[in-house]
């Protein structure tokens, strides 16, 4: 992966870290608009897509257990707002995890691309 496209990684995680430290800021202390119990899980989310920002190339665990938890967060969030459980201000979540995860999936298709192995046999 060339120094450029490196640098792009790890500024996109700083900014998925900090958009779930906003995400985890706002679910503790405006529980009126979020779940409980769900800013702990975000704030876990910031912690490990900082360390990801710091080596992309090494810790792309943490980004397919992120990518798996935006994505299930998400259906989750939406079905709440099929139920009636919660309103409209849930899609800034969706839409932003969604997009998150869009860029989780160019970041995997990358490192495929630099043979980067993400199992070991």
């Amino acid at each position: 992966m060339k120094s450029k496209e490196l640098t792009f990684f790890k500024v996109f995680f700083i900014t998925a870290s900090l958009w779930n430290l906003i995400g985890a800021f706002f679910g503790y202390f405006n529980t009126a608009y979020t779940f409980k119990g769900t800013w702990g899980t975000t704030l876990v989310y910031f912690i490990g897509y900082a360390i990801v920002a710091y080596n992309p190339l090494k810790h792309y665990g943490i980004v397919i257990v992120g990518g798996i938890g935006k994505v299930g967060f998400s259906i989750s969030l939406f079905k709440l707002y099929l139920s009636g459980l919660a309103n409209s201000v849930v899609f800034i979540v969706i839409i932003g995890d969604l997009i998150f995860s869009l860029f989780f999936v160019y970041y995997f298709f990358r490192l495929y691309d630099v043979n980067k192995k993400i199992i070991n046999q």
